[in-house]
């Protein structure tokens, strides 16, 4: 990457203050973009959801793993569940949506408050040796009370999808019937998963993120405190893939050390260490053994440390710093929050970022862990909090003592309860892939790159003023 004008500003730079330029393109289309990530992780897109508890959990990993990035499961769940969370992801099939399935005999209400957990809006009635009876929608329920058991309501007008029906086929299938999804079977007749429409789309412009054994890449947090080394030889053991150690200042003693009994305890682990925003704390982490260094100190949505501290960094200068740092040593970084629009995951990945990191734009969708509630108007949304807030210190500390936990609870640089809506348009995560992706491939043709080291090698960034920035900001009505 260069600017411009050929001289790095004196001042640091966010992502709303710089822009890319146009360079000279023989890259056709978008399609003949290659997305696929050079830090090693083996992600086909530069997309790592960020361990936040209110986001990060199995839906959203085996979803955004199917479509080619990664998710870090936070650090405050219990083995116990992060050993079945993990199973789990690693056994779903890399183009079947897992299905949401009931019985005939379970109730409308049971339906209802399952069916907003994934985007295709399904429950697949099963009989006892899983073969598909019927389906049933939201749209069913109308005229019936929550206690109606399922096979009073559901559609018996059933189109199963063999396995291995090319998505081609399944599209024009889906196309022909009007519907949206439909069950896959085997050859017995028993339920496989559950295919859509779109995912059908979907699955011939995606490449799944896969380990060497074919499933679905993994990672975990691991935080500075208690035995880190113990933490990551039990993951290790599970087949996590990639291990975060994870802490808001990543630039001190506690966090090297942690580092490099992490290293010991996990060799032939990815190791991602973070946050930093200098070229020292880069330095610092990777000579402890950091394979990754994630940069980024305030600039979360959910984040109050710069306002409550003073303390942070302008993240574009921040990932170019650090990035450049990293590269010197063969080792790349993830650029660790403040997007908010595709642009700004271009910009990041220009900056020099093997991947970028976020949480809270993907909190309000069907597969983020909360809970999905309604507000008195009907409208659907999650609670997400921030990762340092109250809310988070406390259901950290819950094996602690009262008067300990009281203590902790004092101080707090987060956000405890921020209302997610889910957007109409885009109200599942790949919906919002999608959007990233499209914008980011279409940054690579601007930039006239086929893949992610042309890319940051041809990028050219520009600086501008808040006008500038406004300039670029479509208008939904007339002025």
């Amino acid at each position: 990457m260069r600017f411009l004008n050929e001289s790095k500003p004196a001042h640091d730079l966010t992502y709303s203050d710089v822009f890319m330029v146009p360079s000279l393109s023989n890259v056709g289309s978008r399609l003949d973009v290659d997305l696929s990530t050079s830090d090693g992780v083996g992600t086909t897109i530069p997309i790592v959801v960020s361990n936040m508890t209110a986001v990060a959990g199995r839906r959203m990993a085996e979803t955004v793993g199917r479509r080619g990035g990664v998710v870090v499961l936070p650090q405050d769940i219990p083995l116990d569940v992060i050993a079945n969370v993990v199973g789990f992801v690693k056994s779903c099939h890399p183009i079947y949506e897992t299905p949401i399935t009931l019985a005939p005999t379970d109730t409308v209400g049971e339906a209802l408050s399952l069916i907003h957990k994934r985007a295709h809006g399904v429950v697949i009635i099963v009989d006892q040796d899983r073969r598909p009876l019927g389906i049933f929608t939201e749209a069913d329920a109308a005229g019936y009370d929550r206690f109606t058991q399922l096979h009073n309501v559901m559609s018996t007008d059933l189109l199963s999808i063999a396995d291995g029906t090319s998505l081609e086929s399944v599209f024009q299938q889906l196309s022909g019937h009007r519907l949206t999804a439909a069950p896959v079977i085997d050859g017995d007749g028993r339920l496989l998963g559950c295919v859509t429409r779109k995912g059908a789309l979907r699955s011939t412009l995606y490449r799944p993120a896969l380990n060497a054994n074919g499933e679905f890449i993994t990672s975990v947090a691991i935080g500075v405190n208690g035995d880190p080394a113990e933490k990551a030889s039990r993951l290790a053991a599970l087949g996590v893939d990639v291990l975060v150690v994870d802490t808001a200042h990543g630039h001190q003693t506690r966090m090297i050390d942690a580092v490099q009994a992490v290293r010991r305890a996990a060799p032939n682990a990815i190791v991602v260490a973070g946050n930093v925003v200098t070229a020292a704390g880069t330095r610092d982490l990777i000579s402890a053994g950091a394979d990754i260094i994630k940069v980024g100190v305030g600039p979360g949505a959910m984040c109050t440390t710069r306002m409550m501290t003073g303390v942070g960094r302008p993240q574009f200068s921040a990932v170019l710093e650090c990035a450049d740092e990293a590269r010197a040593s063969g080792k790349s970084v993830w650029a660790d929050g403040g997007v908010r629009h595709p642009r700004d995951v271009a910009l990041a990945l220009a900056a020099g970022a093997g991947s970028v990191m976020f949480g809270s734009w993907l909190a309000g969708t069907y597969e983020s862990a909360a809970d999905t509630l309604r507000d008195p108007d009907g409208r659907l949304y999650k609670e997400n909090f921030g990762m340092a807030s109250n809310r988070a210190v406390r259901n950290r500390t819950r094996t602690e003592g009262m008067f300990d936990r009281a203590r902790k609870e004092l101080f707090e640089e987060g956000i405890s309860t921020s209302r997610m809506y889910l957007d109409t348009e885009r109200p599942g995560v790949e919906d919002i892939i999608d959007q990233i992706v499209a914008g980011v491939r279409s940054s690579f043709t601007y930039a006239g790159a086929a893949n992610m080291l042309e890319f940051r090698e041809r990028a050219v960034v520009g600086v501008q003023g808040s006008s500038g920035y406004d300039e670029g900001r479509p208008l939904g009505t007339s002025w």
